[in-house]
């Protein structure tokens, strides 16, 4: 152990030496060529990537369905204007909220943190949420708007804790087996959770849109209920049938792999434990993590800080061309949703770019923390839109659709994968599972104070 730790001490210092001659970072990768030694450990494997893709769809998915019901929700409380007016922002603070805390209090929990069962547990609770959620759409359906948007915020309190033991659990899982690839693969998942909600949201509306216009306004109301209803009812199956999926198909990647990271945990600490099963991990203190990832951690937090501006300004513009004259298409119904999509396929495409080995993207923490810091100027970009229909700067659907949502989606994607998938080249081998929960605190911590923010230009335009 003395010759290991003396050795391990001379090539730090040689790093350090060789960077400050150069004048670098004074924080560089402790791996100088990230993944080589893994690679040969834990070969790449397309079946593991796809495992991994489905289980950040899973996480997602739950938020994404919350969203995507929200017609449901609307007619639930349409007796109750007060929760109708605010049950989006009740979801979405209770949602950030909860998402931030319980990350934070699992991130400290390290010591005997099992990542794997992390996994298995928010997915068991996304089943029971889903399940609840689907019953509630056939029964109970005389309860009071109060009763029902107390469940629902249960609801979403619950899949939030779901989504942190899941996050937590996969991307420490992922980055302690040491294979970049398989967190990429993960960010991609959560990409496509937002893409496929929003063409099944488009088909439904674009469906109810062709419906017979000579029927009378009851009958349209009520069958605007019972489409709602029944879409909803899908969506939450849709979320059920996903947790399944993924709580089988990761058991055998756990299985596989935990055997063998859990030698390195024990090897990496001063008491070894006999039995790997109740091996503790050295703690890793956040501080000593936030010294080697503090630009790395700030742009991430500042990445999605930004990006939660996004979703205030789009549920509210709406195309250029006058409601009674504008095609199918253009209609805020359809227009609206369609914006969601755009942003969410660009957001889709830059999470898939960072996988390309471009020598582009070997950017260091600074420039990334910098170029996070230009996207805010998408915010005001938004402004120059036909907010609420009250006039455009710039009288084009093309600018807005394009150049703003799809832009803004496609810089989160790729700048917020570039940031959690270069963590793991700045920590030490024992130090990657503490770091990738250490990156998705600052991830949901970015999430909660944008959140929070976008409510100030909740009213803009």
């Amino acid at each position: 152990m003395k010759k290991e730790s003396i050795s391990t001490l001379n090539s730090l210092h040689a790093v350090n030496t060789e960077i400050e001659h150069n004048g670098k970072d004074t924080h560089p990768p402790v791996i100088t060529e990230p993944g080589n030694a893994d690679a040969e450990r834990y070969p790449f494997s397309w079946i593991d990537y796809s495992i991994f893709l489905l289980l950040g769809v899973s996480m997602l998915w739950a938020w994404n369905m919350f969203l995507a019901a929200a017609p449901y929700f609307k007619s639930r409380f349409a007796g109750n204007k007060t929760i109708l007016m605010n049950f989006q922002a009740g979801i979405t603070s209770v949602s950030c909220i909860t998402g931030f805390f319980s990350m934070l209090i699992l991130t400290r929990m390290q010591a005997k943190a099992n990542y794997p069962k992390r996994i298995l547990i928010g997915l068991a609770l996304c089943l029971v949420v889903f399940v609840l959620l689907s019953i509630s759409t056939l029964q109970f359906r005389g309860v009071s708007e109060t009763l029902y948007f107390i469940f629902t915020l249960t609801m979403v309190f619950v899949a939030a804790l779901s989504t942190s033991f899941s996050q937590n659990g996969a991307f420490a899982f992922a980055a302690g087996i040491g294979r970049p690839e398989y967190i990429q693969a993960i960010l991609t998942g959560q990409a496509i959770a937002g893409v496929l909600p929003s063409m099944a949201q488009i088909i439904s509306v674009y469906s109810v849109a062709k419906r017979d216009k000579s029927a009378t306004p009851t009958e349209l109301l009520d069958a605007s209920l019972d489409e709602n209803t029944s879409a909803a009812l899908k969506y939450f199956i849709t979320a059920t049938v996903i947790c399944v999926m993924t709580s089988v198909a990761i058991i055998p990647i756990i299985r596989r792999h935990k055997p063998k990271i859990e030698p390195q945990i024990t090897n990496s600490s001063t008491n070894i434990s006999k039995e790997p099963e109740s091996s503790v991990r050295p703690v890793i203190p956040m501080r000593t993590l936030f010294k080697k990832l503090r630009w790395l951690a700030a742009a991430v937090f500042l990445c999605l800080a930004i990006t939660m501006f996004f979703p205030v300004f789009t549920e509210r513009i709406v195309s250029i061309v006058p409601e009674e004259d504008a095609p199918t298409i253009l209609r805020s119904a359809i227009f609206i949703p369609m914006a969601f999509l755009i942003w969410n396929v660009g957001d889709l495409i830059g999470r898939l770019l960072s996988l390309v080995p471009f020598k582009g993207f070997n950017l260091k923490p600074v420039t990334l923390f910098i170029l996070v810091s230009l996207r805010a100027v998408y915010v005001p970009l938004y402004f120059l839109c036909n907010i609420g229909g009250g006039g455009a700067t710039v009288k084009s659907d093309a600018f807005y659709l394009i150049f703003v949502s799809a832009g803004f989606g496609f810089t989160n994607g790729l700048l917020s994968s570039l940031c959690l998938i270069k963590a793991g080249e700045y920590v030490l081998e024992e130090e990657r599972e503490a770091s990738g929960g250490f990156m998705i605190v600052n991830l949901q911590a970015g999430l909660m104070v944008g959140s929070l923010l976008s409510f100030v230009f909740s009213g803009a335009g």
